[in-house]
């Protein structure tokens, strides 16, 4: 049973039009600056073993995954057909619009890992996709849930466009305890500029995450 966080106000977003309308036209930039994306690189280069077979929920043309590894299957989900069929680190993917249809169309503990990359902040069901990544991940898998301070502020939910960065790492923790999720680890780093700029200090995208790993069914006696 999907347990509720948020009350009806907090789900409101300015633009409530149809999300698949908004990102039909594909978008072939980041999203995201150098640094940001150095830093994600590298915490899946720490954090997904070469075995797992990974979800890159929410994507785009692009995963992030470090170069130089391979994995055993990396499954994409988005809202853009031509985005995700230009994603080459994709094997396979799927079209699903989630504010509209929680049900991910994948078998149960099927995924070791599961990323989603600056695309919380966009969701007003986020309980029910919290739900549904408990039920397909595998004991001691995990979801790994990145994002900076940018959004397409009339998308994002008021929750999110109220808030600041502490209380988006709390909320995204919250909605996923809330579904039987373990207390998250929670990550939050300044980056540096890549190139001249960060030689003198310059600063990145601050960097955001929230790690939640699924409990072995010996870890609840």
């Amino acid at each position: 049973m999907v347990v509720q966080v948020l009350n009806d106000n907090e789900r409101f977003k300015l633009d409530d039009s149809d999300d698949a309308l908004f990102y039909s036209d594909p978008r072939f930039v980041q999203h995201l600056d150098a640094a940001f994306r150095l830093r994600l690189t590298q915490l899946y280069s720490e954090r997904i073993p070469s075995c797992a077979v990974v979800l890159d929920l929410m994507s785009s043309w692009v995963s992030h995954l470090p170069e130089q590894q391979r994995y055993e299957q990396v499954i994409g989900h988005g809202l853009n057909a031509q985005e995700l069929q230009a994603n080459p680190r994709l094997d396979r993917h799927w079209v699903q619009n989630l504010n509209r249809d929680q049900t991910l169309p994948l078998d149960d503990a099927s995924i070791d890992c599961t990323l989603i990359v600056a695309g919380w902040q966009y969701l007003q069901q986020p309980e029910a996709v919290a739900a549904e990544l408990l039920r397909i991940t595998r004991p001691r898998g995990q979801v790994i849930c990145a994002f900076s301070n940018r959004m397409f502020f009339t998308k994002a939910p008021q929750i999110w466009t109220d808030g600041g960065d502490g209380d988006h790492l709390r909320y995204v923790a919250e909605v996923l305890m809330a579904q039987g999720w373990p207390k998250p680890e929670l990550v939050a780093e300044q980056t540096q500029q890549t190139g001249p700029l960060g030689w003198v200090g310059a600063k990145g995208d601050p960097f955001f995450a929230v790690i939640a790993t699924k409990p072995l069914v010996s870890d609840h006696v």
